[in-house]
């Protein structure tokens, strides 16, 4: 390879990959996940035979039916994060909640895995804020201009003033009662 080679096209790999970054990027998707995972140990413990040798070791308990809907919750409630962000709320409150009620109820929430899964994901999810959208930033008006440097001050072209700077006008816009074209200072403006 040389330096005049150009640069290779995306390929598919790479255009889904950054499909899927911006898409996790625009909501909750890591509390979701946690949410989702910590349900599966919930819902799956009280059902598992564990085998160790010749020795099988039933793990049912009374609460079983109390695990699968607790587990499947968390499930649906993960899964919701992702595709209704708006909900992000409603569900990180319900997942903390059920991963509360898994201790007593499902095996110590799933060997403690699954109660700290949920706990940690559920309180991502009420913490979750949509970031701002970037904007763009202005290009400069002319060839001549430096970012940064600020105009001379007996150097007006291309430079509108603003609203109300000249001496000669008065804001009749301004209605926060604080402006000194009005000597008011805003300290008895309440009524």
């Amino acid at each position: 390879m040389s330096a005049e080679t150009p640069a290779a096209a995306p390929g598919q790999f790479t255009h889904r990959r950054q499909q899927f970054r911006a898409w996790r990027g625009t909501r909750p998707f890591w509390a979701g996940l946690f949410v989702l995972l910590g349900g599966v140990p919930i819902m799956y413990f009280p059902y598992a035979h564990l085998q160790f040798g010749h020795l099988t070791l039933a793990m049912a308990t009374t609460a079983g039916a109390g695990s699968l809907i607790i587990g499947v919750l968390l499930i649906v409630l993960g899964v919701s994060l992702w595709f209704q962000k708006h909900v992000r709320t409603f569900a990180g409150v319900a997942a903390i909640l059920l991963a509360l009620v898994s201790i007593p109820v499902s095996n110590f929430g799933g060997f403690v895995l699954g109660f700290l899964l949920s706990l940690i994901g559920g309180a991502m999810a009420v913490a979750w804020a949509p970031g701002a959208t970037e904007q763009p930033e202005p290009a400069a008006e002319a060839a001549g201009d430096v970012p940064g440097a600020a105009p001379d001050k007996g150097d007006t072209a291309g430079y509108a003033p603003l609203p109300g700077q000249g001496a000669d006008t008065v804001s009749t816009n301004d209605l926060s009662g604080t402006s000194p074209a009005n000597g008011a200072n805003g300290r008895h403006s309440a009524g």
